[in-house]
């Protein structure tokens, strides 16, 4: 692993407490009076309703929640406890939970409304942890004949992507074993940008969709009492989180049930049968792991879990950043489009130079994540496949996990810690610039 067992986890808690510096709030927070009043005006004056599923789930179109139970302000029914609203499929109740706000004079609580992007911490350590755990009990947990179970799994894929015409993955392979400057960097990209790039994705996207709209504040190119970050506003964000959430949960489902082998296993020298003999004609290499390679301190250790090629999760998370920055709404005055004027009075209108720059990069980081999984053989193509469904179930249904709040708001009365909210002021704010944006744009902005 060399460098990379100091280096790889340097870059992820230079990134998180960076991320907190970063989207700190420079200005005091709102008073708990005037947070009430504006709140409930904005409730009654911002609909859920207005914001496509593209930018945040749930909408009443989902048919998983009430429009209500996505609002970060829910119905306060007295000093001490809320209403919110859950359920699934159509179906939904109100549940009283506490109401934390009686302790947002408290240290910690203070703490967070000065560094939000704290609670956004530990969001995603709770995700990424549960997950990590779970594939850990998994590997320490394997039956002697799963790795028997996860060959044979790796083969039918090979098998059905032969029937299918797209088992590209030796040639794709050994193009790059042939050029081995660009297998060193490939072998980088694979072990190295999964985590750090997508925590880098989500401080990006909070700083962009939530602290430049903070009306209150001074940013970089921004004077104070303007917004200057995408209109879509706190929603957006919070909805990829949750989608990475769902896709993590999926993903955990999949491989607890069906292991796979990657690709380079199936050269393993050691394994014996007429399968195992199969997997090594095949002359898969193993280009990460090794003298050479670049191993990854969360892929080279005893916990980690071998046979969780199906479905990657390095393409599914890549997929979702992608898209959200290809459709990522802009605000009004990176909208212009670009005419180019040809003879005969002949022109052609191409997007903003704004909207090219997310496009080009919202297709290249995918694209690259997806070469580098196959080149280094640690996944076929259709674990990618697996992983691009994933991601697009968890964009589509990750308003599920609102169904949680309540647990969360019982957890924090038990620790006594009031989670700030991103400024409702600040969501209107948004919304009247996303309201008059051009709706070419917007709908251009907007996932099918």
């Amino acid at each position: 692993m060399g460098a990379g067992v100091i280096l790889e986890p340097l870059v992820v808690i230079v990134l998180l407490f960076g991320g907190s510096w970063i989207n700190r709030r420079t200005t005091p927070f709102t008073s708990r009076n005037h947070f009430r009043r504006t709140s409930s005006e904005n409730v009654r004056s911002v609909s859920p309703d207005s914001l496509q599923s593209g930018y945040a789930s749930p909408t009443p179109k989902d048919g998983l929640l009430s429009p209500r139970a996505g609002s970060p302000v829910s119905m306060i029914t007295d000093e001490r406890w809320r209403t919110r609203e859950v359920g699934i499929f159509g179906l939904s109740c109100r549940v009283t939970s506490p109401n934390t706000v009686v302790f947002e004079d408290r240290f910690l609580s203070r703490l967070l409304r000065k560094l939000p992007f704290l609670v956004e911490n530990w969001y995603w350590a709770l995700v990424y942890w549960t997950y990590q755990l779970g594939r850990a009990f998994t590997a320490v947990t394997l039956q002697e004949g799963t790795v028997d179970v996860a060959r044979r799994h790796a083969l039918q894929l090979v098998k059905l992507e032969e029937k299918l015409g797209m088992f590209w993955e030796l040639p794709i392979q050994r193009y790059f074993l042939r050029h081995p400057l660009a297998m060193t960097w490939i072998n980088w990209i694979y072990s190295f940008i999964h985590i750090p790039g997508t925590i880098a994705f989500l401080v990006w996207l909070y700083y962009y969709t939530i602290t430049r709209n903070r009306v209150d504040e001074h940013q970089p190119g921004k004077p104070a009492g303007t917004v200057g970050g995408s209109p879509a506003g706190p929603r957006l964000y919070q909805a990829r989180r949750r989608t990475l959430a769902v896709c993590n949960l999926l993903a955990f489902v999949v491989f607890t049930l069906w292991p796979c082998m990657p690709p380079r296993l199936l050269s393993d020298p050691a394994a014996e049968g007429i399968e195992a003999e199969l997997g090594r004609s095949y002359g898969f290499v193993d280009t990460v792991h090794g003298a050479k390679g670049a191993g990854s301190v969360w892929t080279e250790n005893r916990f980690c879990n071998q046979y969780a090629a199906m479905p990657s999760l390095h393409f599914g998370y890549s997929l979702m950043i992608g898209l959200t920055i290809m459709t990522i709404p802009l605000p009004s005055h990176h909208q212009r489009a670009n005419r180019f004027r040809f003879s005969h009075g002949i022109g052609l209108w191409l997007p903003s130079w704004y909207r090219l720059v997310c496009l080009v990069l919202g297709f290249l980081y995918p694209f690259v994540i997806l070469v580098a999984i196959v080149a280094t053989a640690n996944h076929f193509i259709l674990d990618a496949v697996a992983g691009a469904l994933v991601c697009a179930l968890g964009w589509r249904f990750n308003g599920v996990l609102l169904n949680l709040l309540p647990l969360e708001d019982y957890f924090l009365w038990l620790v006594r810690i009031h989670k700030p909210e991103p400024s409702e002021i600040n969501m209107r704010h948004s919304l009247r610039d996303w309201d008059s944006d051009d709706s070419d744009e917007r709908n251009d902005a907007l996932p099918s």
